[in-house]
């Protein structure tokens, strides 16, 4: 999670994109909890490798791993030289089983992870390939190739950025080879060279596909992300004690944090309002909104506010980031 998540400014100006929050919890720790109910033996460690994010965001990720009774460890990406660069900057805990994950990715499966298998590899089906790396199967049910972006059909299932290895110094040796010979591709070290190599060193790659696929790309795919986790997840249906609503309707399935308060407003669906924000003469449909935010007067809809936000006026879509102050006429 080392990566500037540029696409998704202004909201990462300010907070690291795998740390935004969506109907009450951060993107990192929603992928924690996704790979460690797929995991049948408890996990024992949790690197994060992350940027210079400061104290209080590796704190935040030391205390998602010791939620789910793991051992947290930072590590540091301090150049962008590609995704098998990243994953090697955390070598020292590339040890026995072992999975990896891309902190911009979510997911709901119904499969446990095959601790018999050499390595499994998550997988989707998709309607345009030529935009992913894809994988292609063989007869006997494993992963043959991998195909970055093919420009002609050869599979429709793309990798989705998890993958499991039941003996990661493998991994690791091979990574450790790509970085001593320089072996890049755009003038970086790509996951997907070690994993070509490998499989042509027998290593057996299986396909686990999930039921359904998550990013948080871009402002809209957020959204649309957002809006997905609160059809899915009822517990996400919540309504603290602690809000106040007055005169105002909310319209399910919507997250609204502590210590909110809603007036003459009519918020959902598909919305999620943090802690201490305000709401008030306003229609929010579809959008998130951050902590300690003031909305008045607004027609929103398709929109993300950041925190310590304050708007006022009449508008339809938005992409505001932290600590702003707008009076639209």
């Amino acid at each position: 999670m080392a990566g500037m998540g540029t696409r998704l400014r202004p909201h990462t100006l300010t907070v690291p994109k795998p740390l935004i929050v969506l109907a009450g919890k951060s993107i990192v720790q929603r992928l924690v909890e996704g790979i460690s109910k797929l995991c049948s033996e408890k996990i024992s460690e949790i690197a994060f490798v992350i940027g210079n994010f400061g104290a209080d965001v590796e704190q935040q990720l030391l205390t998602i791993a010791k939620n789910v009774g793991a051992k947290g460890k930072i590590y540091y990406q301090h150049q962008a030289l590609g995704t098998a660069h990243a994953v090697y900057c955390a070598a020292e805990s590339m040890t026995e089983k072992t999975v990896i994950a891309f902190a911009d990715t979510l997911f709901y499966a119904d499969f446990k992870i095959d601790n018999d298998a050499d390595s499994t590899i998550w997988v989707q089906r998709v309607k345009n390939p030529e935009n992913y790396g894809v994988v292609c199967i063989d007869e006997n049910g494993l992963i043959k190739d991998f195909v970055e972006k093919p420009k002609n059909f050869v599979s429709d299932l793309a990798i989705i950025g998890i993958y499991y290895f039941k003996e990661s110094e493998i991994l690791r040796n091979e990574i450790q080879n790509l970085i001593d010979n320089k072996i890049m591709v755009n003038g970086e070290y790509q996951l997907t060279t070690a994993l070509e190599n490998l499989k042509n060193q027998g290593l057996k790659f299986k396909p686990a596909e999930v039921r359904e696929w998550l990013d948080c790309g871009n402002k809209n795919i957020t959204i649309s992300t957002h809006k997905r986790i609160l059809q899915v997840e009822q517990e996400s249906d919540y309504i603290s004690k602690n809000t106040k609503i007055i005169n105002s309707t909310i319209v399910h399935p919507c997250y609204i944090a502590d210590d909110v308060i809603i007036e003459n407003s009519i918020v959902g669906p598909f919305v999620s309002v943090g802690v201490n924000s305000k709401i008030k003469d306003s229609i929010i449909k579809n959008s998130i909104i951050q902590n300690n935010s003031d909305i008045f007067q607004m027609l929103i809809h398709n929109s993300m506010i950041g925190s310590n936000t304050v708007i006022h006026g009449d508008v339809f879509e938005l992409s505001i980031g932290d600590f702003n102050n707008f009076e639209l006429k």
